[in-house]
């Protein structure tokens, strides 16, 4: 059933984008490659997308909106980031960078 939810092709570049962020910071003028010793792999998009899907099942919705990814981008993706000795002795955690990468790209 979930698998039947909409997800618009506006969205699925909106969660590439957010997983590719993490890999490639300095391409999206994010200023967090030196906390970042691997990003995401692509089948955090993957994840991403099918957790959102479920999340707006849950919420009663057929198709998927941008907050339900933003909701669900720290959870899925916190465990996904490999920190840096930079980013552990400023205490900077994965969800930090999950923000600023979410702040940083543009609602589809």
């Amino acid at each position: 059933m979930v698998n039947r939810i909409y997800v618009d092709d506006k969205i699925r570049d909106f969660v590439v984008d957010i997983v590719t962020a993490t890999r490639a910071p300095a391409s999206y003028s994010l200023p967090i490659a030196d906390y970042l010793l691997f990003g995401a792999s692509p089948r955090a998009t993957i994840a991403l997308t099918l957790a959102s899907r479920a999340w707006a099942f849950m919420h009663g919705r057929g198709y998927v909106i941008p907050s339900d990814v933003k909701t669900l981008a720290p959870d899925v993706l916190r465990h996904r980031l490999g920190l840096t000795y930079e980013a552990e002795a400023e205490n900077i955690q994965a969800d930090d960078l999950v923000s600023k990468i979410l702040a940083a790209l543009p609602n589809p």
